[in-house]
């Protein structure tokens, strides 16, 4: 499930692009604006974290229950993408406050300006991740990835009730298991051994992750903001699994239902779906992030399809539940 890059254009920003890869076609996913002001909890009952957002953000919710995908309003911007060794630790014994998978990520982007900052604060354990079964009766194991316009870069895993972070611009790929110390082994591997002349072509994880590497690594840093953004979407869409082709024993083997791009130097954030394709994006600048604003949902299934900037399409709404 799921692919991720950070690419740099040759102007001196970054692009994040990412695909969401499920086994349920069904499962609704919607774009939403979250302002400033709002009071949270992490959706866990009794020993919830709570807080509120000092920064607003424009999102992905995916079964209308988790933020999958997302930037703030300072261009810090982050993925959950599918892992099935994630393993958060037992939050009894552990002792802390607590939050839900499906908040994990707008908790950081809610609380945080760029990638360092999210670091410095996560590596204090503040709370132990929860994780709910998932609507379609999947485990919600994941980790997740952080980028920011300075090309910082993070990818966040719980292993063994451990919270392991690979901190720096370096960190460029991302897809699912095995385990993100593991991925890098692998890709150092098949640099030695195929560089430019050979590469694994299936759908699993490791080979996308391979493959995104490479095509990462030979992509032109284009100059034109264009250029840059189309580059990124045509990586993210030659890694995407074809609808209807995954294994259902392994939900990080399946279909891409969707795509997103976060523009850190535009400040724009594009959404494609691959059940009805069109591309579309919300410019940041044209919503409003202010504390005491309203949260605004943006549904991507209508029946007529969406494209160019959509800012004006959200409607009102109050903000859903978490997992």
């Amino acid at each position: 499930m799921c692919s991720r890059i950070l690419y740099a254009t040759g102007y001196g920003t970054f692009i994040l692009g990412r695909s969401m890869d499920w086994n349920d076609p069904d499962a609704a996913t919607s774009l939403w604006v979250f302002p400033a002001g709002l009071e949270r909890d992490g959706g866990t009952g009794d020993g919830a974290i709570t807080w509120t957002s000092t920064y607003g953000s424009v999102i992905t919710a995916f079964y209308d229950a988790a933020t999958a995908d997302g930037i703030n309003e300072k261009g810090l911007a982050g993925n959950i993408l599918y892992l099935a060794e994630a393993d958060y630790g037992d939050a009894a014994a552990l002792g802390r406050p607590t939050l839900s998978v499906g908040a994990w990520l707008q908790y950081i982007l809610d609380n945080y300006a760029n990638v360092d900052e999210a670091v410095g604060a996560l590596e204090r354990n503040p709370f132990t991740v929860i994780a709910p079964t998932l609507p379609n009766g999947r485990a919600a194991t994941a980790h997740l990835s952080l980028s920011d316009p300075s090309g910082d870069s993070a990818i966040l895993e719980y292993i063994d009730g451990e919270l392991v972070i690979h901190h720096g611009p370096a960190f460029q790929v991302m897809t699912n298991s095995p385990v993100y110390d593991q991925q890098l082994a692998l890709n150092a591997y098949w640099d030695l051994i195929g560089g430019n002349r050979m590469l694994p072509g299936t759908i699993n994880a490791a080979d996308r992750f391979v493959r995104l590497s490479y095509a990462l690594k030979s992509s032109p840093k284009y100059e034109h903001p264009r250029m840059a953004v189309a580059s990124v979407f045509s990586q993210v869409r030659a890694i995407s699994v074809p609808l209807g082709m995954e294994d259902p024993d392994h939900p990080n083997i399946s279909a891409t239902l969707w795509r997103s791009i976060a523009d850190h130097g535009e400040g724009r954030y594009y959404f494609e779906s691959a059940i009805r394709p069109t591309v579309f994006w919300v410019d940041l600048d044209k919503v409003d992030l202010s504390a005491g604003a309203t949260s605004k949902r943006l549904d991507v299934y209508v029946d007529e399809p969406l494209s160019g900037e959509v800012s004006g399409a959200f409607e009102a709404a109050e903000p859903f539940a978490w997992l």
